[in-house]
C-alpha cells in the first residue's frame, strides 16, 4: 500500500475504528478515572484546551485534567509540578489522560500517529517550513515523542514532525505505534512540562527574535 493511498483513505478508516473499540474497552476504567479525578479535587474530570490541527484549523483537544483548577496560592503563583493531583500523576505515567483523545479522532480532528498538536498561541511563531507539520491531521503519539518527547529541543521536535510528513506510510505508522506503547510500559521520557529546560515555544521564538533570530 503506497504512502499516498494510505494517508488519503485508509489511515482514517484505520483510526476511526481503533478509536472507537479503544473507547469502548477501556470505558469502565474511563469512568473510574474521572471519578477519581473529581474526587481529589474541584474542577471538571476533563481538560480542554484549543490547539491548532490539519490546515491551520482550531479544534478542542480532550484530556484527562491531571492539575488542579487551582493556579495560585497565597498571592503565590503555582509550578505545574505543584499543581499535578496524585491522580494525575499516575494518569500520566500510563498515559492514560490521553485516551479522551479518542474522541477528537472520532470527530476527525486527530490521528493516532502525527505531529502533537499544538496550542494556539504558538501559531504565529512558526516558520514556513515548520508550518508543514499541519498539513495532516495530529497525533496522541508520533516521531518526535518516540524520539525524546518532552527533552527534545524545538527545532528538533519539528525536523522529526517534518520527516514523517515526508515519509507517511503505514509502516512507519505501525513502527510509531510499537515504540510508542514500549515508551508507556517502560514510563520513558515522561516530563512534566515546565520541569525540564524547555521553555513554551512562543516564549522560546520570542527569545530568539528578540536576539536576531529570522
Amino acid at each position: 500500500m503506497s504512502g499516498g493511498i494510505y494517508s488519503r483513505y485508509f489511515k482514517r478508516i484505520f483510526d476511526f475504528s481503533f478509536a472507537l473499540l479503544l473507547l469502548l474497552i477501556t470505558s469502565p476504567i474511563l469512568i473510574i478515572s474521572a471519578i477519581a479525578i473529581k474526587l481529589e479535587s474541584k474542577g471538571p474530570a476533563l481538560f480542554k484546551q484549543r490547539r491548532i490541527g490539519k490546515n491551520n484549523q482550531e479544534f478542542l483537544i480532550y484530556k484527562f485534567r491531571t492539575m488542579t483548577v487551582e493556579t495560585e496560592r497565597e498571592g503565590k503563583k503555582l509550578s505545574d509540578s505543584e499543581r499535578l493531583t496524585k491522580v494525575g500523576k499516575f494518569l500520566r505515567k500510563t498515559s492514560l489522560d490521553e485516551i479522551p483523545q479518542c474522541i477528537n479522532i472520532l470527530k476527525g480532528e486527530m490521528s493516532f500517529i502525527g505531529p502533537r498538536p499544538l496550542p494556539v498561541i504558538y501559531l504565529p511563531y512558526y516558520t514556513e517550513e515548520e508550518l508543514k507539520r499541519h498539513e495532516v491531521r495530529p497525533g496522541i503519539s508520533g516521531l518526535a515523542q518516540v524520539n525524546g518527547r518532552n527533552t527534545l529541543q524545538w527545532e528538533d521536535r519539528f525536523k522529526y514532525d517534518i520527516e514523517y510528513i515526508n515519509n507517511i506510510s503505514i509502516g512507519m505508522d505501525i513502527k510509531i505505534l510499537i515504540m510508542t506503547l514500549q515508551k508507556v510500559f517502560k514510563r520513558e521520557n515522561i516530563q512534566l512540562r515546565g520541569t525540564t529546560n524547555i521553555k513554551d515555544f512562543h516564549a522560546y521564538r520570542q527569545e530568539q527574535r528578540e536576539g536576531g533570530f529570522n
